[in-house]
């Protein structure tokens, strides 16, 4: 009985531990079934985030490009505004001319209500100078220039070489004939000589575009206001504009329809022909042009470019006395000799002056004064043609704002 009784106890014992081991390998294997499964759930979900954030990066990136984009969008269109509403202006300045180019850019910050884009055509050993020396403008003047420097260039054929053209008068002073050519995206600009000086505004000589009949494509003034001193009238072997030819120290060009024009063409034409018989260089090509297309000339006051000749003997720049001289020009080199006074009085003032000081304060005191050691000459006997403009800027700016 016992032996049989321990036999089945056995048995029992046995079954258990098989069911036990059973049961516990069962639930091992689902374990690590449901393991491998939520391992794998978790993997695809990883995958997924990270394709998600790729896709957000993606979509980052490309807003903000998107963005970038329009803002230079903007930034080109506001530049192209600005471009096309800014007043332009060119000069030509080669050899010993940088000092009074500074002072001529000087006086037209000063003064002028409009941003102002320089063109500055040079030879490449002055190009650092001129930066140097307009990056160094104190902001507030600085921020209402934009200038652009250009070497020299002129065009050369069998006919006639590049030399031939840059030697023709002054150095480079042929340059301005080729400005329509070189600057093709410029709807229209002030030409000045290195030698002129802003007494008012450009503003001023600038509303001139606006009073060009449909066939007008320049304007100038005329050389001489009383033949009896007229050069043209008197010594020329060439045709030339009216009674006594234009000076084309200040000029304003509509680039647009100098293009359009016979321009080019016509200044190759009359070199060729009347080389041996010109005198004053591109000037004299500019009074053959106007020669033959009279209609095609504006001609302006001689307030607009008052020069040593219109008060050397007498005045005889009728309108300058009521008015002032809007623009001053130097010309055969005044501002540094002591034969023009008044001429030269003005001009130091302007390049003593100090970007930043008080034109009320500094710079109209300063022509005063020098001004006073010039009146025993026949243009310092007339102050106030050299004073008027400033003086009408200083009023016009203390006018309350309405």
């Amino acid at each position: 009985m016992r032996t049989k009784s321990r036999a089945r106890m056995l048995f029992k014992i046995g079954l258990t531990v098989i069911i036990v081991v059973a049961i516990y390998m069962y639930y091992a294997i689902n374990l690590e079934s449901i393991k491998d499964t939520f391992e794998g759930t978790r993997d695809v979900d990883l995958s997924e985030e990270q394709d998600i954030n790729e896709n957000d990066k993606i979509v980052n990136d490309e807003a903000k490009d998107t963005e970038k984009n329009k803002a230079q969008a903007k930034e080109n269109e506001e530049r192209a505004l600005r471009w096309k509403q800014s007043m332009h202006i060119a000069v030509v300045s080669c050899g010993d001319r940088i000092e009074e180019s500074m002072v001529m850019f000087k006086s037209a910050v000063l003064f002028s209500r409009s941003h102002l884009i320089f063109h500055i055509f040079t030879e490449p050993e002055h190009i650092k100078a001129f930066q140097e020396q307009l990056d160094f403008w104190p902001p507030k003047y600085r921020e209402k220039v934009e200038y652009h420097i250009y070497n020299i260039t002129f065009p050369s054929s069998d006919e006639i070489k590049a030399e031939d053209w840059k030697k023709l008068f002054k150095p480079c002073a042929c340059q301005r004939l080729f400005i329509p050519e070189l600057l093709t995206d410029v709807d229209a600009l002030l030409y000045v000589d290195t030698d002129v000086l802003f007494l008012s505004p450009v503003d001023e000589i600038w509303e001139f575009f606006h009073k060009f009949n449909s066939t007008q494509l320049a304007a100038l003034t005329n050389e001489h206001e009383d033949k009896a001193i007229g050069w043209y009238n008197r010594f020329a072997r060439h045709p030339y504009y009216g009674v006594t030819g234009v000076n084309s120290g200040v000029m304003l060009m509509n680039l647009t329809r100098l293009r359009a024009s016979s321009w080019l063409q016509s200044m190759h034409n009359y070199y060729k022909e009347y080389r041996l018989k010109i005198t004053f260089g591109d000037q004299d090509l500019i009074n053959i042009y106007f020669h033959y297309y009279p209609g095609q000339l504006y001609l302006f006051s001689c307030e607009m470019n008052y020069r040593p000749d219109h008060c050397m003997y007498m005045s005889i720049c009728k309108p300058a006395e009521k008015t002032g001289a809007y623009v001053l020009h130097g010309c055969r080199r005044v501002w540094f000799l002591d034969k023009q006074p008044a001429f030269k009085a003005v001009y130091t003032a302007f390049k003593e002056h100090y970007l930043g000081g008080s034109i009320k304060y500094d710079l109209l005191i300063s022509v005063n004064s020098h001004l006073k050691k010039a009146n025993s000459s026949n243009c310092g006997k007339l102050p106030q043609l050299f004073t008027k403009q400033i003086e009408e800027y200083i009023i016009k700016s203390e006018a309350p704002q309405s």
